[in-house]
């Protein structure tokens, strides 16, 4: 039987409102990107996600940014690799100080168990070795201190996944079901036509085609091969829970079990 991980981006809570409908989301999920703080979230949100995460035995990836509450994380930032090493460790610890304090509270809870970066630093790293160094040494100092190895969700094909790969921890290829591709295997940026999917039918289609037959379409027409083993649907995409459904119902249908791979 095919598997696949669904996965959305949450507890992105910004100017203090939630930019998606968690707990409907998380019915629907087998993993949570979770908000550490530089680009959305706070401490409670954290902590928030981690109750829905046992509560719907989800899953627990962190979501690091670039420091940008201001742009949502999704600008593009040249910083120092040590900087952008030290503050994505910071967040890795943030959210895994949620997850101890909750497990402290609460008697139970899930595991950190990846980290999937977020936005403009997710598709920077995808070509930047500096950066995706950065990113690699962040997740091996978080691995260390937690006594684990961390896997890394990220773009198949890309530097991020040489650099996690070559630093001796495992990689989990990622597609988008509700985002636009080019030719070349990256994603259309947001401010272009084509970078947002938004009707459930064609996701949903194209979820399944993903997974039974590892191929794409492109913005321009060209048939790829791409192969992942985790799908996402962005949390704040319009229609996000109603697309959600629909990509794992079909997905149900056509005899592909839901399951996270950590």
């Amino acid at each position: 039987m095919a598997q696949v991980d669904l996965n959305s981006d949450l507890g992105e809570v910004w100017r203090g409102a939630s930019t998606a409908d968690d707990d409907a989301m998380f019915a629907l999920i087998t993993s949570a990107n979770i908000a550490c703080g530089f680009h959305a979230g706070d401490d409670t949100s954290m902590r928030d996600a981690v109750r829905r995460a046992t509560a719907s035995a989800v899953s627990l990836g962190a979501h690091p940014s670039y420091r940008d509450e201001a742009g949502f994380g999704r600008r593009d930032r040249d910083v120092l690799p040590e900087v952008l090493e030290a503050e994505v460790l910071e967040q890795l610890r943030a959210l895994g100080r949620a997850v101890d304090e909750v497990r402290e509270v609460d008697g139970d809870g899930p595991r950190l168990a990846y980290v999937k970066p977020h936005g403009a630093l997710y598709n920077r790293i995808a070509h930047d070795r500096v950066q995706a160094v950065a990113v690699v040494r962040a997740v091996l100092a978080a691995s260390e201190e937690l006594g684990r190895s961390l896997p890394v969700l990220g773009m198949p094909g890309s530097v991020i996944e040489g650099e996690v790969r070559a630093a001796g921890l495992r990689f989990v290829a990622e597609a988008f079901v509700d985002r636009g591709y080019r030719s070349d295997g990256s994603l259309v940026p947001r401010d272009q036509p084509g970078a947002l999917l938004t009707d459930e039918t064609e996701a949903a289609r194209r979820a399944v085609t993903l997974v039974l037959d590892r191929r794409i379409t492109t913005v321009d027409g060209v048939e790829r091969e791409l192969e992942a083993a985790s799908l996402c649907v962005h949390g704040d995409t319009p229609g996000a829970v109603s697309m959600a459904a629909a990509v794992r119902a079909a997905l149900v249908a056509d005899g592909v079990e839901l399951v996270a791979p950590w």
